[in-house]
């Protein structure tokens, strides 16, 4: 091994799962945005590494603070929350060229009360988490939307045949199966001057909708289909990334106790499954790898 110069390599740093709820109270119907949000920062951070000179780093509790004093003036999306947070921390300090902001947020749905929904009253939403990311590169920015634990299945229209066979394959072909996955998916914008809640909810409904919709040969070809209906309607998303695991249903043989089994009774099987992830980009596309570095879980 040759005698090689050790250097200072990419780094990043600061305030991870920051939890905020703001309460919004300015009528007697109170309204709630609760975020889970991390703020690192990128930039010229070697002295602290190197000599253990800390005059460029900006502290994380620092980053916490102003995460928390930004919420008092509203969220509106996550995806506007976090670049707000972006252009505060590349403006105020000159040695800060970038950085990475991400979020999740929280749904919470009013408690009906008497048949009426209540005004200050909720209960924990079960649907999925909505994710959002900001990527700041000097000057360059990046925003992806998202989602994850969104969980769909179909009970037909659904099946597995023509797959190449081996001395180890046991698996029967079949043309009618359950087909159930947990969707997480992440889109990347073009620019950032989009209605971000609008679009989250539009991508929503056409994943459902794509989902339910026609013979499903494999999750894969479900995919494609779910991806290919979100960026035909929306010019304003680049590509989209999918992370579906194939949460498997066996029919449970009921023959040893005289019954027959009309793909009626069931095994939810939770491990091991088949994890399916892709893109769906548009064609002559230039890619953004540094809009998605980090990204784990997507291709």
């Amino acid at each position: 091994m040759t005698d090689r110069k050790i250097v200072l390599g990419p780094n990043r740093y600061g305030k991870a799962e920051v939890r905020v709820v703001k309460v919004t109270r300015d009528t007697d119907r109170h309204e709630i945005e609760d975020l889970s949000v991390t703020s690192q920062l990128r930039g010229d951070f070697a002295a602290a590494h190197l000599s253990g000179d800390n005059a460029h780093v900006v502290p994380t509790d620092t980053q916490k603070n102003t995460i928390f004093a930004f919420a008092r003036d509203g969220v509106g999306s996550p995806e506007a929350f976090l670049l707000r947070l972006a252009d505060h921390f590349t403006s105020s300090f000159d040695w800060v060229s970038g950085g990475r902001w991400q979020a999740e947020s929280y749904a919470w749905q009013r408690i009906e009360a008497h048949g009426e929904p209540h005004d200050h009253a909720f209960v924990r939403s079960g649907r999925e988490t909505r994710t959002a990311l900001v990527v700041v590169d000097d000057g360059e920015r990046h925003v992806l939307g998202g989602l994850e634990g969104l969980t769909v299945l179909k009970t037909t229209q659904s099946g597995f045949e023509g797959f190449p066979r081996d001395r180890y394959t046991t698996l029967q072909e079949t043309g009618d199966r359950i087909l159930a996955t947990d969707v997480a998916a992440r889109w990347r914008y073009v620019g950032a001057e989009v209605d971000f809640n609008a679009v989250y909810d539009s991508v929503r409904g056409l994943l459902l909708e794509a989902f339910a919709e026609r013979y499903s040969a494999a999750l894969q070809a479900t995919l494609f289909e779910m991806g290919t209906r979100v960026l035909e309607v929306h010019p304003e998303i680049a590509e989209i990334r999918f992370s579906m695991p194939n949460k498997h249903h066996f029919v449970v043989d009921l023959s040893g106790f005289g019954l027959d089994n009309p793909n009626e009774v069931f095994y939810a099987a939770d491990r091991p499954y088949g994890l399916i992830e892709a893109a769906v980009t548009r064609e002559g596309l230039a890619p953004a790898p540094f809009a998605w570095e980090g990204v784990d879980g997507f291709c």
